[in-house]
């Protein structure tokens, strides 16, 4: 198994399609077809079930992502060991994050850190949490921001942690768009907005059914400022991370006893990143 076929395998799976896949990888499709087939060969079974419409995994090529992603990312972190000889003077470091990231100024805190380390490539990925935290279990980010209302899972280290408020956003016409604090029974039926396949869709529904509170969802979203734009036309209210809320410009309300928060964890595979290049960063954002 050559390193090129595991990043080859890797492309066909992130992208779904080969085409798709040769462009990501700057191969000719023929070339990246004909890696993909030496690698099932050698493998003795296939990896992908190919049709007209799409490319799956099979069981086997499930069964050999984690351990592709780990392959990669242990060459990764070879070559950041070798790049720490040279003092970071090259290398690269991947970094995850939720949409409403909002404790950290990432995009500010990457550009200091390009301007002291401009040999190392950057790589950022927005995303929702499980789908983060498993990238970085796995190895395909070095570290990454996650937020919930739960701990930890055992196979990652949190760095640091950071609360963040929760609050109700709504329109200016709102019946509640005045009000400084509410309870959640007070929004019993109200159209709602939700951001939807995040955690904080998660843990407001958990709230609502605790509360024995009706939540009616008329619209949902995935993108946290197409959400605003939502709740500004009128649609519904929202649950939102009080950063967010501030800079939309609409009215917003705090959430009286008990208040709605989560915990924002940066977090690793392991107490020390093993990419000297995740490590300068780490330290970096730490500081």
């Amino acid at each position: 198994m050559e390193l090129r076929q595991v990043e080859h395998f890797l492309a066909v799976a992130r992208c779904g399609s080969f085409t798709a896949a040769a462009q990501e990888v700057h191969v000719v499709q023929s070339a990246l077809s004909a890696s993909i087939r030496k690698l099932e060969a050698e493998l003795g079974l296939p990896l992908f079930e190919r049709t007209t419409r799409r490319v799956a995994l099979t069981e086997a090529g499930r069964a050999l992502l984690p351990m592709a992603h780990r392959i990669l990312a242990d060459v990764v972190a070879a070559r950041g060991e070798v790049a720490a000889l040279a003092g970071l003077a090259s290398g690269r470091v991947s970094i995850g994050t939720i949409q409403a990231l909002s404790v950290v100024d990432l995009p500010a805190k990457l550009g200091e850190f390009r301007d002291r380390y401009p040999g190392i490539r950057i790589h950022v990925r927005d995303g929702k949490v499980p789908g983060l935290a498993a990238a970085v279990a796995s190895g395909e980010l070095d570290l990454a921001f996650l937020a919930g209302d739960q701990p930890l899972s055992a196979e990652l280290t949190g760095f640091r942690e950071w609360s963040q408020q929760l609050v109700l956003l709504s329109h200016p016409g709102h019946r509640l768009a005045r009000r400084r604090r509410v309870r959640l029974t007070e929004l019993d039926g109200e159209p709602f907005v939700e951001f939807s396949g995040s955690g904080i869709q998660t843990m407001v529904a958990h709230r609502f059914a605790d509360a024995g509170v009706r939540q009616n969802r008329v619209c949902e979203a995935t993108y946290m400022p197409l959400l605003v734009e939502l709740v500004a036309a009128g649609l519904g209210v929202s649950i939102v991370p009080q950063p967010v809320a501030d800079r939309s410009g609409l009215p917003f309300a705090r959430f009286e006893r008990p208040a709605i928060s989560r915990a924002i964890h940066l977090a690793g595979r392991g107490p020390r990143p093993a990419n000297p290049a995740a490590r300068a960063l780490l330290a970096h954002l730490l500081a």
